[in-house]
């Protein structure tokens, strides 16, 4: 069975620091990219952040400079570093996997393989 178990989130001050988790299981986890969306409540599913086997990594242009994705493999963790938070990033975030890393910037999100349940972030002003 699939499972992406997300963990880390919470309220913060703007300006203030989150680190998300991903735990992953049931999957390959070096097949796939894996990483985060967020959904602001009326807005669309967006996809901020992935990560892939050979450690490159792609940002939404929004969270460029702000966020770090990260891995630990021996773990099949995948990590998510939020750095000066804005109250935009107010947002439901998910950990989903997919085999295509264009899959979390372009297309039809409803078309990724795998997702986690989500953790909500809320950045106050």
């Amino acid at each position: 069975e699939v499972q992406l178990v997300e963990s880390g989130g919470g309220l913060v001050q703007a300006g203030g620091s989150l680190r998300l988790s991903c735990a992953a299981s049931g999957f390959t986890f070096d097949d796939y990219a894996i990483g985060w969306f967020r959904q602001a409540p009326g807005k669309e599913r967006e996809g901020v952040s992935c990560i892939i086997s050979d450690n490159k990594k792609y940002y939404a242009n929004s969270v460029k400079g702000r966020f770090t994705i990260s891995v630990d493999n021996a773990k099949n963790t995948v990590y998510l570093q939020m750095n000066n938070l804005e109250p935009e990033d107010t947002a439901v975030y998910y950990c989903a996997a997919d085999l295509l890393v264009t899959s979390f910037f372009e297309g039809d999100v409803r078309l990724v393989d795998y997702w986690g349940k989500g953790t909500l972030v809320t950045v106050s002003s």
